[in-house]
């Protein structure tokens, strides 16, 4: 969107609870010391998890990586070391630095073995989860949710017997839920749009009907298209990329064909194969942004061939192509794993885990229950428990005590409401990003500490919005618009799920929360750098360039049937992470070495007492992997 319009409600007050320029004040508050009678020192100054009314789900503005959760690694990673504090006099089993839904795995793996261990969990952030942050909202006394972060299960790998079985003892099984609570027929009568911004193509436009079925007949796209302010060599550039069968690369078998659509970006092919021309091209750019966090142009055409993205069925290329695609070994063209959407992400994996960790922490015992219950945050650290789990703690050091060969402990250093602290472990499991561990951990082997540098994580912006009613979106007959060529790249109206106590809304005329994703990036660069580029903007913009974007965006796609941002805006959860979703292999931009030579695989070897856990080891960012890497590194350390 142009900065140069009206802002839309900017100076309106909106349900900003506890929220000051993205900062919670409970967290900012000055903490009261315990002590802790289970060790002979005092354990450190409790922050405010243990204050009653502490309940970060519920605070909006700027959230994910929120003010005060980074900036301390921040100094750390700019060559400004953390003091060596005096010990607290904490040992544990285990301490695992990050918890989300891989850290907190490792801690359920962990007890599984030793159910007697105790175990210390830090976080950097003031709520737990990780990526897996749930957003929730009270809008006309009805509770609302909304994932902040990791959308639901999927992957495009079925789920190994580990992730399987976790989610079954945690009694999850997606395929009985989504038959249970999912209600794609509350939206029934509404479609697909697509919104045309006038930046990019000359008038703002919001068309309905996008054809959705692979299948879809070349009179549909016609229609559809005629509707469009794209010019005529784009619709039918479009229409022929999206229903003609041109096989694109003639004369060559399947492999090489597999071979060449692995070595030219998705754009490359569209504009120098199949010869589309500069605006259909701006329709397809953001077309990946969604699953890769890259335009096109990063992003290889065979990795899209998988996905199911247009332009392919002529080639009749077989699944054998697979070898060369980013999720080796097998993509969705097998259809990946089952799926399921809690109306917070995997917000409610990350909540049966402390569940099962924490005993008393969140009420209830099923699945279903789990959508309503309420944690009580301050049970989470407390003496009692084998399982504690300290937020707002930025670990800044890893230490073993002692020669790494023969050491028996190891430290671990974190700040926590402005002082230091250390813990000690026998063993320690690091499950938070790998581009932190050589800055804990600097005594590595520089081989594994290039490794874990090259790992760059995408950046990612979800936005949750509560607005009053939803009427226009009705009128306009949408429940999902994508917008090639704005800053959000997708709109949709809250899944329609009901779980539980939990239900979805259904009357047009009451309060609901939209969805927003924006991926920023730098097309033309190569894909770190897009990366880098994309974090380095979200980290420098501040809360009010989102919520002008939001408003200027959704008064521009829904003015026409009645919305007015101004009025029915009431509230706005901007869930920000500069470090998103975990790297993936880029044949594009990475050689072509076998798997014991990939960055992720060199970068989590096992150091002495310190074992690596999170998806990033696992080279794809889903929560299957992050668990399967919790799996693997908890059998590391008790193997030893």
């Amino acid at each position: 969107m142009t900065g140069d319009k009206p802002d839309p409600g900017t100076d309106m007050p909106i349900d900003r609870r506890d929220f000051l320029d993205g900062v919670a004040l409970a967290v900012t508050a000055i903490a009261a010391g315990i002590a802790d009678p289970a060790h002979a020192a005092a354990a450190p100054a409790a922050a405010t998890q243990a204050n009653p009314g502490y309940y970060p789900p519920l605070l909006t503005g700027l959230r994910g990586s929120h003010p005060g959760s980074f900036e301390a690694a921040h100094d750390l990673r700019d060559g400004n070391p953390a003091p060596v504090p005096p010990a607290t006099g904490e040992t544990y089993d285990l301490i695992i630095v990050g918890g989300g839904i891989s850290g907190l795995s490792a801690a359920w793996f962990h007890r599984a073995a030793n159910p007697q261990a105790r175990i210390l969990i830090l976080d950097n952030h003031d709520d737990f989860g990780g990526h897996a942050k749930r957003n929730e909202y009270r809008l006309g006394g009805k509770l609302h949710l909304m994932n902040g972060g990791t959308m639901m299960i999927d992957s495009p790998r079925p789920y190994s017997a580990v992730a399987a079985g976790l989610l079954t003892a945690l009694g999850i099984d997606p395929v009985a839920l989504t038959k249970q609570s999912m209600h794609r027929q509350i939206y029934a009568g509404l479609q697909r749009g697509m919104f045309f911004d006038k930046a990019s193509f000359g008038t703002d436009s919001l068309v309905a009907g996008v054809p959705d079925d692979d299948a879809a007949t070349p009179a549909a796209w016609t229609g559809f298209l005629a509707r469009t302010p794209l010019n005529p060599a784009a619709q039918a550039d479009i229409l022929r990329i999206e229903t003609a069968e041109i096989d694109y690369v003639p004369g060559l078998d399947d492999t090489a064909k597999a071979d060449r659509l692995s070595r030219i970006s998705y754009l490359a092919y569209l504009r120098d194969v199949a010869r589309v021309g500069p605006q259909a091209l701006t329709y397809y750019q953001q077309r990946t942004q969604g699953e890769w966090a890259t335009g096109i142009d990063a992003v290889s055409a065979l990795d899209c061939w998988g996905f199911g993205l247009p332009g392919f069925a002529g080639l009749k290329l077989a699944a054998k192509a697979r070898p060369r695609m980013s999720f080796t070994p097998a993509g969705y063209v097998e259809g990946g794993s089952t799926t399921f959407h809690f109306p917070d992400g995997n917000a409610s994996i990350a909540r049966l885990l402390v569940r099962a960790l924490v005993p008393g922490a969140i009420p209830g015992t099923t699945a279903n229950d789990i959508v309503t219950a309420r944690c009580d945050y301050a049970r989470l650290d407390t003496p009692a428990s084998r399982v504690r789990i300290r937020l707002s703690s930025i670990a800044v050091a890893v230490r073993h005590v002692g020669d790494v060969a023969t050491a028996r402990s190891v430290d671990v250093t974190y700040t926590r409401a402005g002082k230091f602290f250390t813990a000690r472990g026998k063993a320690v499991i690091l499950a938070g990003w790998n581009t932190m561990i050589p800055y804990l951990v600097p005594e590595l082997p520089a081989a594994q500490q290039a490794a874990l540098h090259d790992l760059v994580k995408a950046p990612l912006v979800y936005v949750t919005v509560a607005v009053r009613n939803w009427q226009a979106m009705h009128k306009a007959g949408v429940w999902r618009v994508t917008a090639p060529g704005s800053y959000f790249e997708n709109m949709m109206l809250n899944w329609p799920v009901d779980i539980g106590g939990y239900a979805a809304e259904r009357d047009p005329a009451e309060p609901i929360l939209l969805f927003l994703s924006r991926t920023p990036c730098a097309p033309g660069l190569p894909e770190h750098d897009q990366n880098r580029a994309g974090r380095a903007e979200l980290l420098a913009a501040p809360f009010a360039t989102f919520e002008t974007e939001i408003r200027l965006q959704l008064q521009a796609m829904f003015a026409a049937t009645g919305f007015d941002a101004t009025r029915d805006i009431t509230g706005i959860t901007v869930n920000r992470w500069p470090h998103g979703y975990s790297p993936e292999y880029n044949y594009l931009w990475q050689p072509d070495v076998p798997a014991a030579q990939q960055p992720h695989v060199i970068g989590r070897a096992r150091f002495g007492r310190i074992a690596i856990a999170n998806a990033d080891s696992g080279g794809g960012a889903y929560t299957d992997v992050a668990i399967d890497q919790a799996h693997r590194a908890v059998g590391e350390l008790l193997g030893s």
